[in-house]
């Protein structure tokens, strides 16, 4: 009796062991296939305009993040690119973290068609991201974070100067421009020119050897020409005069990338001291390029911008 118990509890044991490695198992595949959905689209009116807004969403998030594409390529190349056997979406990253995401299409970009006049400007960007954020502060019920890449930054960062109530923080990477320089006048009365994008400017950001497979930067390219086969077209670019770290008062986080070209450390020095909010930080990623979101330094570019995030709660 004695051993036939032993062996019943052992057998039972087992099972039970058996039961918690299958429900970690499909827990596992669960996730899997939750970050390897494809993002849900909404429209948002901004101003009678549709504008296309992707989410991807976790159930009872810690948070709401928003991503902000930049100058050339719409969101989902950007911030979902699916990869075999690679992890390389922006989104996934952030939901495994447990933030829920949404990346919003500028005008001209994606699934956001141009308006009559035929070119996007800073001022008419940054209106649409604060009506998105307002749309997201009603769905949502609390403030977005919001994260901008490359010309994303700017828009990030003049949306929280002048519309900031709906925002909790502003993340900027790829940062392209100097707080002291001036830009020209750019109002041209022409049609914009709608040329056709080029696979040489898919995969031009792309520059530090070894931190992305080819497999990548193949997918991204083919991904981006398919999102984004026309250029967008700008104007007015002198209203990006308005940057102005004094007049920044939210929570911000700069992030560099050690190789990015366009990433200017004197000038982001001089733009860091200016941010008027206290709660700020300016972390490089050592290794990296413009497109460090998609190469070896991501997990630091989403560890760092959580972090930080995380920090502002404590």
């Amino acid at each position: 009796m004695r051993v036939g118990c032993i062996r019943f509890f052992r057998l039972e044991r087992a099972a039970v062991a058996f039961s918690i490695v299958s429900l970690l198992l499909l827990g596992l595949s669960q996730a899997a296939n939750a970050q390897s959905a494809s993002p849900t689209k909404h429209t948002v009116d901004a101003d009678g305009h549709p504008m296309a807004l992707w989410e991807k969403s976790i159930p009872q998030p810690k948070g709401h993040i928003l991503l902000h594409h930049g100058r050339t390529w719409s969101s989902l190349p950007d911030f979902d690119l699916q990869v075999p056997g690679e992890e390389l979406s922006l989104m996934d990253g952030f939901n495994a973290l447990g933030y829920s995401v949404w990346a919003l299409d500028a005008r001209g970009y994606g699934e956001t068609p141009r308006d009559n006049s035929g070119w996007n400007t800073p001022d008419r960007a940054a209106k649409d991201l604060s009506i998105v954020l307002d749309w997201l502060l009603a769905r949502n019920q609390q403030k977005t974070h919001v994260w901008g890449w490359s010309y994303g930054s700017m828009v990030a960062q003049l949306t929280a100067q002048r519309y900031p109530a709906a925002i909790s923080s502003v993340i900027l990477f790829g940062y392209p421009t100097d707080p002291d320089a001036v830009v020209p006048e750019s109002n041209s009365v022409i049609a914009a020119p709608a040329r056709p994008t080029t696979r040489a400017a898919a995969a031009s950001d792309f520059i530090v050897p070894g931190t992305i497979s080819q497999q990548a930067i193949d997918v991204y390219v083919a991904t981006a020409l398919k999102a984004d086969p026309i250029r967008a077209d700008w104007n007015q670019l002198q209203q990006w005069n308005a940057l102005n770290g004094e007049k920044l008062m939210l929570p911000t986080l700069l992030l560099q990338a050690e190789f990015d070209p366009l990433a200017n450390t004197d000038a982001h020095a001089r733009f860091f001291s200016k941010i008027a909010n206290p709660n700020k930080q300016w972390i490089v990623l050592a290794g990296g390029d413009h497109a460090a979101l998609l190469e070896t330094p991501r997990a630091k570019l989403i560890k760092s911008s959580i972090d930080f995030i995380e920090w502002l709660d404590k």
